[in-house]
């Protein structure tokens, strides 16, 4: 694998529960968490309801943009699991019931003694020749469509859903980071952090504030894909905080003196 290497994707969380805030998403935290892990850049999210067209735009404004997409919810037995129309749609392709999968939930009903019902076999129908994404949960699976791969909304179908699909994935140069404590808040750093990013185009700098007590301090993040990189971007980072405690010193000092 080159070291150059970079994979992108996006997430189209997909339910109108998740926009009223009747349910809170724990997908997004989740994949973003393995992706990294994976080295795979997770580049954008997006929500959107349970609206045919808001999924079909939003999933081909993503297809076409990144190497994966992940959706979650939607894929369920009831009239407003549209997902599987709205990608099928999106892709041009008829939406039908997957023989093999209608076998796997019909002997999965059987075996419970409960009735396949026409709303069940829903959980069968994707787009004509879609692959299956396993199920070890709840037997109702998954399915990939060209760089698209179709997820289960309940977080721990969905969980077992991911861990089936990562291993398949290309993968890229995983991401590296270096955490520096900073005693002063963004009002101090601002300025020369960004002078630092600018000098160091390779990385990427995040400053997170933090407030204890009645003192402001930031937390700085050092990101990139070489370790030679994010260590001289930390040197100066060790460097801007030396200076400002030696400026803020000076002052102190003068100030005493008058």
């Amino acid at each position: 694998m080159s070291h150059d290497t970079v994979v992108t994707a996006a997430m189209l969380a997909i339910g109108d529960e998740l926009l009223s805030g009747r349910t809170k998403d724990k997908n997004i935290g989740h994949l973003a968490e393995l992706l990294t892990l994976s080295g795979i850049d997770l580049k954008e999210v997006r929500i959107v309801a349970d609206d045919e067209e808001a999924i079909v735009e939003a999933l081909n404004a993503l297809r076409v943009r990144y190497d994966y997409v992940f959706t979650s919810g939607g894929i369920g037995p009831t009239h407003d699991d549209i997902t599987a129309d709205a990608i099928a749609k999106a892709f041009g392709l008829p939406c039908e019931h997957d023989e093999e999968a209608m076998t796997l939930l019909a002997e999965m009903y059987r075996r419970r003694e409960m009735e396949f019902t026409e709303a069940r076999q829903r959980m069968a129908r994707m787009p004509r020749g879609a692959a299956h994404i396993a199920n070890p949960v709840s037997t109702a699976p998954g399915f990939i469509i060209g760089n698209v791969y179709v997820m289960a909304g309940v977080p721990q179908v969905f969980q077992a859903m991911v861990d089936n699909v990562l291993p398949t994935l290309r993968t890229g140069t995983p991401v590296l980071s270096l955490a520096i404590a900073c005693p002063y808040g963004e009002g101090d750093i601002g300025t020369p952090l960004a002078a630092i990013q600018k000098a160091h185009p390779d990385t990427s700098i995040g400053s997170y504030p933090r407030y204890i007590g009645q003192k402001f301090s930031t937390e700085i993040v050092v990101r990139g894909r070489a370790q030679a990189a994010i260590d001289a971007a930390g040197a100066e980072v060790h460097a801007m905080i030396d200076a400002i405690r030696m400026k803020k010193e000076v002052t102190e000092n003068h100030s005493a003196e008058a």
